[in-house]
């Protein structure tokens, strides 16, 4: 097992695009919210309306982050999309509700907090924290893809990577293994300890893409597609079989891997 060969001391920071995506959508949702003068926020300044639902959105974002890395540990996002969505909503919507209770009591009441109060706006929290969990769930439905360097380009940063043994070798896959990604080439396989999601941006560079939560593919290492029970499985050059998951099917059959 390596650990790659990047030295200890260098922190390579990489961003994880579900995240980005999640504060994005958040951030229009609260821009239209305020614009709107959404659940009666018509006599506040637009100003104001959007100091309000801007940090409040960007709260809800980061909590929505870590709720799904709980519900994805429990239910199959490309099987049960809406079941997602509803378990995204429940976990989240009873501690966002008492934020925007206690934010709104001090922005607009000027008042302490009452705790009677509090019941008034479960209700919109819900509205809310589902529309933009149903939007993150099904935008996230687009697959991850790389591209090849162009001539006299770096080649790409994954490359650094590889351990000692598989240096020059061809990548083929990439595939979660727990905190570990497993490197799959035409010269064997080994662990490294990294997540996807920073990998998919130091794979940039080779022509490939995510085809599963946990898998990433190179494009010319496929030799051919099977389909069964609603799915397709990509057979690799080597015999090594990567699934493709239906949340990335169409997008993959559209841009011709299939």
């Amino acid at each position: 097992m390596s650990e790659g060969t990047a030295p200890a001391d260098v922190v390579r920071f990489a961003v994880d695009r579900g995240l980005l995506r999640g504060v994005a959508v958040a951030l229009a949702a609260g821009v239209l919210l305020a614009l709107t003068e959404a659940f009666g926020m018509g006599e506040a300044s637009l100003g104001v309306r959007l100091a309000y639902w801007l940090p409040l959105m960007l709260v809800g974002a980061l909590w929505g982050q870590l709720c799904s890395l709980l519900v994805e540990r429990h239910i199959d996002m490309d099987r049960r999309p809406w079941l997602t969505v509803m378990a995204l909503t429940a976990l989240m919507s009873g501690p966002l509700a008492i934020v925007v209770w206690a934010v709104t009591s001090w922005v607009f009441r000027g008042q302490s907090l009452q705790l009677a109060d509090l019941p008034d706006f479960l209700g919109p929290v819900l509205v809310v924290t589902g529309a933009v969990s149903a939007l993150n769930v099904f935008l996230g439905r687009t697959p991850v893809q790389t591209h090849a360097a162009l001539p006299g380009a770096k080649p790409a940063r994954f490359i650094e990577r590889l351990p000692f043994k598989l240096r020059g070798a061809a990548i083929r896959a990439v595939s979660s293994e727990d905190h570990y990604l497993r490197i799959h080439t035409d010269r064997g396989s080994d662990l490294i300890l990294m997540r996807l999601s920073d990998a998919l941006v130091e794979l940039e560079g080779l022509e490939g893409a995510q085809t599963h939560r946990s898998w990433w593919v190179a494009r010319d290492a496929v030799r051919d597609v099977s389909r069964g029970d609603g799915r397709a499985t990509l057979t690799l050059e080597g015999g090594l079989e990567a699934p493709v998951s239906r949340r990335y099917a169409k997008a993959l059959r559209d841009a011709g891997w299939y």
